[in-house]
């Protein structure tokens, strides 16, 4: 029984986690804590974090299964998500002087393409640890509101530019 709870979701997010960690220190210097995080309204941080909390600790509650067609899916965008947060960061880190990451798309590119990912997640945990009442559209909808929220940040970080 116990072994059960660590098929939960959360195990899709620790590539991100380790990437982010690792690649932390080299990103370009806009990307940096003291820059990225300057004179960002409240309005904008405040429920980004928030949101932030809830998609990256909800997925310990979903069940990791794939056993349904849309869990098979959800693991094929989950896929093509992740190679496409990676490459986007790729870009900002050893391009970041390229027309691409100096362009608005390019530069929230790390921002937007999460919810490739996020919706990937959401599908294949479709089933909870816990008995109460979820579909996996709940987890689609949190993660798209923390998506619009970060892009906004990071699009604020570019206008400065």
């Amino acid at each position: 029984m116990i072994f059960s709870y660590f098929q939960n979701c959360f195990l899709l997010l620790l590539p991100i986690l380790a990437w982010n960690v690792i690649f932390m220190k080299v990103l370009p210097p806009q990307f940096q804590k003291t820059i990225f995080w300057h004179n960002i309204p409240k309005y904008i941080k405040f429920p980004e974090n928030i949101l932030r909390i809830v998609v990256f600790v909800f997925p310990l509650l979903m069940k990791f299964s794939l056993s349904e067609p849309h869990q098979k899916l959800g693991l094929m965008l989950y896929i093509f998500g992740v190679c496409l947060y990676f490459f986007s960061w790729v870009a900002q880190i050893y391009f970041p002087q390229s027309a691409w990451s100096k362009s608005c798309w390019g530069f929230t590119a790390p921002a937007y393409t999460t919810i490739i990912w996020f919706i990937g997640i959401g599908l294949i945990g479709s089933s909870l640890f816990i008995k109460i009442p979820y579909h996996y559209s709940v987890y689609l909808i949190i993660s798209a509101l923390f998506v619009i929220f970060h892009s906004a940040h990071v699009y604020i970080v570019f206008s400065k530019l």
